[in-house]
Parts: C-alpha cells; sequence; structure tokens
C-alpha cells in the first residue's frame, strides 16, 4: 500500500512540474531549456566553490576546464 501512495506522490510532483511551465504558456522544448540552463549554472556555482577550496594543481586544472566547459555550454542555452 505504501508504494501506491508514494507513486500518487511521485505523479502529483511531475505534474507539478512539468504542469506549471505549460499553465504559463511555455513550450515543452522551452522548459527543456530552462531546466537545462539551470542545471548548468547550478553546476557551475559549485565547481567554482570546489575551485575556491582546491589545493593541488591538478585538482584546480581539471575543475578549471570544468568551468571553461560550462561557460560554453551555457552560452549555447
Amino acid at each position: 500500500m505504501a508504494r501506491g501512495w508514494e507513486s500518487k506522490s511521485v505523479e502529483s510532483q511531475q505534474h507539478e512540474t512539468f504542469g506549471s511551465g505549460a499553465k504559463r504558456g511555455e513550450s515543452v522544448d522551452a522548459v527543456e531549456r530552462r531546466q537545462k540552463r539551470e542545471s548548468l549554472e547550478l553546476s557551475r556555482s559549485r565547481v567554482s566553490r570546489e575551485l575556491e577550496s582546491a589545493r593541488t594543481p591538478v585538482h584546480r586544472t581539471a575543475l578549471e576546464h570544468a568551468l571553461k566547459f560550462l561557460d560554453e555550454e551555457l552560452k549555447k542555452v
């Protein structure tokens, strides 16, 4: 019985998430682009925070490359 309630909750959450864009007049593509942009922005902020505390040059270089990649992806979206 718990699974039934859980799946109903997930279904309602998905409806709220995906249905909210349609209510505002956004197309499915616009909603997907907005979600992708938000995801990239969150990743960028996480990488920036990690870069501030990076101690080794190798880790710092990897994070700088990741930051550069995320900036390029944000320009595409």
